[in-house]
C-alpha cells in the first residue's frame, strides 16, 4: 500500500531542499536553495523515528556531508537509508554504522554505461545480502523516455527506465529510489506517466520522489499505481519551510494505510 516516505537531504553538511536540475559539479553557483534548516540531521531522524516512519531516505548530495549523515543514523540506529557516494568500498560501513540500507546510484554508470560488475562488487561487499541494498534509478525525460541521470543529476546515460532494465536490476536489491529530477524541487505535481509505469515495471518496493506538492498527492499516487509506489514529499512539507503538506497529515496518511 502506498506511504508517505520521508527524506534528509544533506548539502553541504546541512539539511536542505533544493531544486535537483540545478545541482552541478562544474557550475556550483547555479545551485537553487528553496530552504535551508536551522535544525541538524539528528533532529529530523528523531522525528521520523517518533513516528515510525521507516524508510526514510538520507541523501548526501556532494562532499561535507559525512559527519551529518552520521548523526543522523545515529539518532535512529537502523531505521533509515543512506544513500550518495556509495561503493563496494564503503557500503558495509555505512551498515555498521546504523543505516538500515545503502542506496547505490552513481556509481553503477562509470562513463555513463551501466555496470554490473560493480554491482555484484557492491553485493559481495554486503555479504550478498541484497535485502541492504537499494538501487537509485533516478531519471530525466529524453524523447519521451526517462534515463537514469548521474552525477547530481546532471549526465544522462544511456540506461532506460523499462520494463527490462527493471528485471534487470530486481534480482539484484530489495528497493528502488527514483526521483524525477526534472521536476524535483518545484512543487509542480508529480509525473503521472512515471509514476504508472513504475508500478507496471517493478515487483520490489519503489519510492517515487519529484513534484509532489499536497497531501492529494499521496492519494493520486496511490490510484495511478495501485498501492504500489511510495512518495517522498520534501520541499512542499512544513518542516521544510513549505506550505502545501503538513507532516503531521503524512503521519495521518500512513496510519490510515496501515
Amino acid at each position: 500500500m502506498t506511504r508517505f516516505r520521508p527524506c534528509i537531504d544533506l548539502h553541504a553538511g546541512s539539511v536542505k531542499q533544493i531544486v535537483g536540475g540545478t545541482l552541478s559539479t562544474t557550475a556550483p553557483d547555479v545551485l537553487k536553495t528553496n530552504w535551508t534548516s536551522e535544525h541538524p540531521s539528528a533532529y529530523y531522524a528523531s522525528l521520523y523515528k517518533q513516528h515510525a516512519l521507516a524508510g526514510a531516505h538520507v541523501i548526501m548530495l556532494g562532499p561535507g556531508n559525512d559527519e551529518a549523515a552520521k548523526e543522523a543514523l545515529g539518532a535512529w540506529k537502523d531505521g533509515m537509508q543512506v544513500g550518495g557516494g556509495i561503493t563496494e568500498k564503503n557500503a558495509k560501513t555505512w551498515i555498521e554504522l546504523g543505516a538500515e540500507r545503502v542506496i547505490i546510484t552513481s556509481y553503477l554508470f562509470p562513463e555513463s554505461k551501466f555496470s554490473m560488475d560493480r554491482l555484484k562488487a557492491v553485493l559481495t561487499a554486503l555479504d550478498n545480502d541484497k535485502s541492504k541494498l537499494v538501487i537509485d534509478l533516478s531519471c530525466r525525460r529524453k524523447d519521451d523516455k526517462w534515463f537514469v541521470a548521474t552525477n547530481k543529476w546532471q549526465t544522462i546515460t544511456d540506461f532506460e527506465l523499462n520494463q527490462d532494465s527493471i528485471s534487470l536490476l530486481e534480482p539484484h536489491c530489495s528497493e528502488f529510489l527514483i526521483h524525477a529530477a526534472d521536476v524535483e524541487g518545484l512543487q509542480r505535481g508529480i509525473d503521472h506517466e512515471l509514476v504508472t509505469k513504475l508500478a507496471e515495471w517493478c515487483a520490489i518496493p519503489v519510492t517515487y520522489a519529484g513534484g509532489g506538492r499536497s497531501i492529494e498527492d499521496l492519494e493520486l499516487v496511490k490510484k495511478l499505481s495501485q498501492g504500489k509506489v511510495d512518495l517522498t514529499i520534501g520541499s512542499a512539507l512544513d518542516i521544510f519551510g513549505g506550505s502545501g503538506v503538513k507532516f503531521e497529515d503524512c503521519v495521518k496518511w500512513n496510519k490510515e494505510q496501515a
